[in-house]
C-alpha cells in the first residue's frame, strides 16, 4: 500500500517542481532591445554643449561619432577640448545628421521610459547580481562597488534601468557582465542627469534627459546620450561596440543504437550478444525478478 501511494504521489511532485521552475520565467519576461535609430553610431550626443579635458579616446565598432544639436552657440567650429580627443568617427555640430540623431534619441528615451516594470529598486545597486529585466527607481540610482549583470546564457538578454531623477556611479565602481551579457543590450534611462565619478568603469547606453558628466579616468562601454544638456568629458575612454554574434549551439553527439539480432554475428545459428548488452539484460532481469518476489 505504501509503495502504491508513493507511485501516485510522484507525478504530482514532478508537476509541482515543473511549475515552480516555470513560474519565475513567466513572472519576468525578457524585454526587447531599445531601438536607437541613427543615434546608435554616436558615442557622445548632447543638446547644449560638449567639453573635454585631457586625452580622451572615442570609438567602437558601432560608431565613434560625436554630435551636438541644437547647441548653445551654433557658431563654433569645434567644441572645447576637441583637439585632445582621438575618435574613430565624425564630429557633427549643429548639422542635419546630429538633428536626426537627437530626434531618434528622443524616441528611444520615451521607449525605455515607457517599459513595464519587472522590479522596483531603490538606493544603491552595488554588490548585487541582477538578471535581465526592467528595473525602476522612483528616485535615484547609485552604483558603489561592483554591480553584476547576469544574462543567464542568453547573449540577446536586455537590461533596462529607469531612474526618475539622477544616476551616479561612485569613484572606482564597476559593472561586470557574466554569462553572455553584452554592453549593447544594457540601457539606462535617466530622468535628470548622470555622473560617472573618477575611475569608474561603466557599461551600457545612458539616455539622459539633461546632462552627463564623465569625471577623470572614467571608462564607458556604451554611449553617453544627453537630450537637452551637456556632455562633459575628462580623460575618458568611450567604446561603442556592436553586439557580438551569438555562439552557435553545438550539435549533440548521436547516441549509439544497439544492433538487432539480424545485425549481430552468429555462432552455431545463435546471435552473439555483446557484453554490455548482456550486462544490461541481466540487470533488468534481476529487477523484474525482485519486483515479482515482492
Amino acid at each position: 500500500m505504501i509503495t502504491r501511494n508513493k507511485k501516485r504521489f510522484l507525478p504530482l511532485l514532478l508537476t509541482l517542481l515543473l511549475a515552480l521552475t516555470i513560474m519565475p520565467a513567466l513572472g519576468m519576461a525578457a524585454p526587447s532591445t531599445v531601438n536607437l535609430g541613427t543615434a546608435k553610431s554616436f558615442a557622445v550626443l548632447a543638446g547644449s554643449t560638449i567639453t573635454n579635458t585631457g586625452p580622451t579616446t572615442i570609438g567602437g565598432s558601432a560608431g565613434g561619432d560625436v554630435g551636438l544639436h541644437p547647441g548653445d552657440d551654433p557658431t563654433i567650429a569645434v567644441f572645447p577640448g576637441q583637439e585632445a580627443v582621438t575618435l574613430s568617427g565624425t564630429v557633427h555640430l549643429f548639422d542635419a545628421v546630429a538633428q536626426q540623431a537627437k530626434l531618434d534619441l528622443g524616441t528611444a528615451y520615451n521607449d525605455a521610459a515607457g517599459r513595464t516594470t519587472d522590479e522596483t529598486i531603490s538606493g544603491d545597486l552595488g554588490g548585487q547580481t541582477l538578471i535581465p529585466g526592467v528595473y525602476t527607481s522612483g528616485s535615484t540610482i547609485g552604483i558603489t562597488g561592483t554591480l553584476t549583470l547576469d544574462a543567464q546564457g542568453d547573449s540577446d538578454a536586455v537590461f533596462i534601468f529607469q531612474a526618475a531623477s539622477a544616476l551616479t556611479a561612485a569613484s572606482g565602481s564597476k559593472i561586470e557582465l557574466i554569462n553572455g551579457a553584452q554592453p549593447c543590450r544594457i540601457f539606462w534611462q535617466v530622468g535628470s542627469s548622470a555622473t560617472l565619478k573618477t575611475g569608474s568603469k561603466f557599461v551600457g547606453h545612458i539616455l539622459a534627459m539633461a546632462s552627463i558628466t564623465a569625471e577623470t579616468g572614467a571608462t564607458v562601454q556604451g554611449q553617453l546620450l544627453a537630450q537637452t544638456g551637456a556632455v562633459t568629458l575628462d580623460t575618458n575612454v568611450i567604446t561603442n561596440e556592436l553586439c557580438a554574434a551569438p555562439t552557435p549551439t553545438p550539435t549533440p553527439t548521436p547516441i549509439p543504437v544497439p544492433p538487432t539480432d539480424d545485425q549481430l554475428p552468429k555462432t552455431g545459428g545463435f546471435p552473439v550478444v555483446p557484453l554490455y548488452l548482456l550486462g544490461a539484460m541481466m540487470t533488468a532481469g534481476g529487477v523484474l525478478l525482485k519486483r515479482k518476489t515482492n
